[in-house]
């Protein structure tokens, strides 16, 4: 039998689960597969949007949402909790915060071979890896990567504002139509500043993304990088260094001599700042692929947190690429440019203010100049904020 303090908890989970507003990933989840997983920075809606699966299209008599880190896990295993559960005629069982389980993929593996006709979905950790825990979970699990809030996910989730999604070559030719908005660029303002994160509307923002990032850093990397809480202090330092000068040319080195570790471990701690959803790393397309082109620099993630982590005075310059970037990077490989700034498919973009020249792309073909400040496109020279629709 299912014990009750974990139908307590659903049940008070999806009291406080909205229903107004659904992410991106919604539509694109295989959600008939067996088993599926769902991974992804803290803060950016997985738990959300597993609930409102639930409620929307499950019964509450053979579906059950429990969390990972619940107490009831102290004395119990996931297994015992999936046998008990399709034993009461059970189909659907949603395990958040898996990566808090020790064993995780292994027991998941058992339950996927014993329970065929169970389907699980888990949320994890955006550092968490099916390949590399105790049970390869790569032929059996669906796996989906979200990241927070575009701007037009933003307009519709704050503003109740809703837009249609554009492709990289209908923003390019002008294509892009606003609906109930006339003037977008006070709300771009409002979400650069903390528009990435949707609890950014309970308020005390500052202080939830101050807490989000040192569970990151000092919980969840340490967990999988099997490090000290020592190290783990270093790579936040690290955080720290990058986020005064980012875009950050990476100097191995420099990095190395400021928190005091060997330059050989800088590559793995910038890896794991990745993954966890706290940087970005630029790299250049020698290898027609992304993950193995050389790193030529380093971002912070998104604008949102780049605001915190500088104390609420980011370089405008700086913000306006790094938000380029992590909306593009959601459906496109995006390399550095020699010329400009960064490069996708065939095209060249530069990123710039209302008076942005075309000089850097004058000779290049399929070249665009990307200006913040302006409301309408106009041949080569797109607004900034029209980059927030594609996804």
């Amino acid at each position: 039998m299912i014990d009750f303090s974990l139908i307590e908890y659903m049940e008070a989970r999806i009291k406080q689960t909205p229903l107004h507003f659904q992410r991106y990933m919604f539509p694109l989840i295989n959600w008939e597969a067996q088993m599926l997983g769902l991974t992804g920075p803290r803060g950016i809606g997985k738990s959300t949007l597993m609930l409102q699966y639930l409620i929307e299209n499950r019964g509450k008599k053979d579906s059950l949402y429990v969390s990972a880190d619940h107490i009831w896990f102290a004395t119990h295993t996931l297994v015992e909790l999936a046998d008990n559960f399709v034993k009461e005629g059970g189909r659907w069982l949603c395990i958040d915060e898996v990566h808090r389980y020790e064993g995780w993929s292994r027991e998941l593996k058992q339950i996927y071979d014993t329970f065929p006709k169970l389907q699980v979905a888990f949320i994890g950790s955006s550092v968490l890896d099916i390949n590399k825990g105790q049970a390869d979970l790569s032929r059996r699990a669906l796996m989906y990567h979200m990241q927070g809030l575009s701007f037009r996910e933003y307009l519709e989730f704050k503003h109740k504002v809703k837009n249609q999604v554009y492709g990289l070559y209908e923003i390019i030719e002008g294509k892009v139509k606003l609906n109930g908005i006339e003037h977008p660029l006070p709300l771009f303002r409002e979400y650069l500043k903390d528009g990435y994160y949707p609890f950014a509307a309970q308020g005390d923002f500052p202080q939830r993304m101050s807490q989000i990032i040192s569970q990151t850093v000092e919980a969840d990397i340490p967990l999988y990088a099997d490090m000290k809480a020592s190290t783990a202090r270093k790579i936040k330092h690290m955080l720290g260094i990058i986020s005064n000068q980012a875009p950050y040319k990476p100097s191995f080195e420099h990095l190395a001599q400021e928190i005091k570790v060997s330059k050989n471990n800088v590559p793995d701690y910038l890896t794991w700042l990745e993954k966890a959803g706290m940087i970005m790393q630029l790299r250049d397309g020698t290898f027609g692929m992304r993950s193995l082109g050389k790193v030529e620099k380093v971002f912070i993630d998104n604008p949102s947190l780049m605001n915190v982590l500088t104390g609420g005075n980011p370089n405008i310059g700086n913000i306006r690429e790094t938000f380029f970037f992590n909306q593009m990077r959601a459906n496109y490989e995006v390399y550095s440019s020699r010329e400009a700034d960064f490069k996708i498919d065939d095209f060249t973009f530069e990123i710039g203010g209302k008076n942005k020249s075309q000089r850097q792309i004058a000779n290049i073909e399929n070249g665009i100049v990307v200006k913040d400040d302006i409301e309408i496109a106009y041949k080569n020279i797109i607004p900034l904020f029209q980059f927030g629709f594609t996804y």
